[in-house]
């Protein structure tokens, strides 16, 4: 058996922009980039032709959505805005480091976190006090399949050397973790059972999932 956590939500809060098209438009013009007048509809719009269940990386989105205006962003302009607009004060959520060091003691431990915006995962793990306690760090931007998406489930599995049906994955969100259920493995909602309660619930062997369950659609 390997577990795996979802990061936002599950092990960590971390604050994020109110406004995520102002903020990066905010940084863009730090680094003289000319916004377009009508970025926030731009920046809602889809511009990058991405395969269902791909994740389309922040900074290519931003990249497109400026070049869909007739503006150019140089350099990695884009991708230096997109890290600088999202960079969050993080707090460990209560439970999680007894939750993570009881799993260890069962098997292989990894993080599977849907994220666009690269960077952000390791530095939330490293702002947590978390970073080096993982077998594997599979986050949606460096794989490119977002949960609920099988492939993120079978690359984390294959990263920490289980059969995917092997898998017992604990996170906030039905709609995206919950899909570890189409590979076989077993989906912990922490809102059933909390980061606290994981040690007991893995040790009795209850990890709080309903098998029969069939997954359900993926989130924004």
């Amino acid at each position: 058996m390997a577990v795996t956590f979802d990061l936002f939500g599950t092990l960590v809060d971390a604050d994020r922009p109110d406004d995520p098209a102002a903020a990066v438009a905010r940084e863009l013009r730090e680094r003289g980039v000319a916004v377009p007048d009508d970025w926030a509809a731009a920046y809602r719009e889809p511009h990058v032709d991405a395969p269902e269940g791909a994740e389309v990386p922040l900074p290519a989105h931003v990249a497109a959505a400026l070049a869909d205006r007739g503006v150019d962003a140089p350099g990695n302009a884009a991708r230096r805005a997109v890290v600088a607009a999202f960079d969050p004060d993080v707090e460990r959520r209560p439970g999680a480091d007894e939750a993570v060091a009881a799993a260890a003691e069962r098997g292989p431990v990894g993080v599977c976190s849907n994220c666009a915006v690269p960077e952000l995962v390791g530095r939330t793990l490293v702002r947590a006090d978390l970073r080096g306690r993982f077998d594997a760090v599979v986050s949606s931007v460096g794989c490119g399949w977002r949960k609920p998406d099988a492939r993120i489930f079978e690359t984390v599995a294959d990263r920490l050397g289980v059969a995917p049906d092997d898998l017992v994955h604990v996170g906030d969100d039905e709609r995206t973790d919950g899909g570890v259920r189409a590979v076989g493995g077993r989906f912990v909602d922490v809102a059933e059972t909390p980061l606290p309660a994981l040690p007991t619930a893995l040790s009795d062997g209850d990890e709080g999932t309903d098998t029969d369950a069939s997954p359900t659609g993926g989130e924004p």
